[in-house]
C-alpha cells in the first residue's frame, strides 16, 4: 500500500471502539533509517486553550490502523492510552 503524507493529513481518525472522532492527522512518525511509518500524530481537541502550550496529542502506533478510506482512517485503540503531551518547539 501507498500513500502519499499530503493524502493522510486531509482524512479524519476515528476510533473504532467508541466511535470518538480524535481529529485530523497532522504529523506522522518515520523510523530511521528505514523509512518505514511507525505511527501518525493527531492534535487533541483543545477546549481550555493554554497560554503555556500545555497542548496534548495522540500518538497512534501504525498498526493500530485498520482501515484507510478516502476521507477517514479508522483506528483501534483506547485514545487515552496514546496521550501524550505535546514536545516544546524543536523536536520529539
Amino acid at each position: 500500500m501507498s500513500v502519499r503524507f499530503t493524502n493522510l493529513q486531509c482524512k479524519e481518525v476515528i476510533c473504532v471502539s467508541d466511535g470518538r472522532r480524535l481529529g485530523f492527522i497532522s504529523d506522522v512518525q518515520v523510523e530511521i533509517p528505514s523509512g518505514n511509518i511507525c505511527a501518525i500524530v493527531v492534535p487533541c481537541p483543545n477546549r481550555f486553550p493554554s497560554v503555556l502550550g500545555g497542548r496534548e496529542e495522540f500518538i497512534i502506533p501504525w498498526g493500530c490502523i485498520k482501515r484507510i478510506g478516502p476521507d477517514i482512517v479508522l483506528v483501534d485503540t483506547r485514545p487515552d492510552d496514546c496521550k501524550f503531551p505535546r514536545p516544546p518547539h524543536g523536536g520529539r
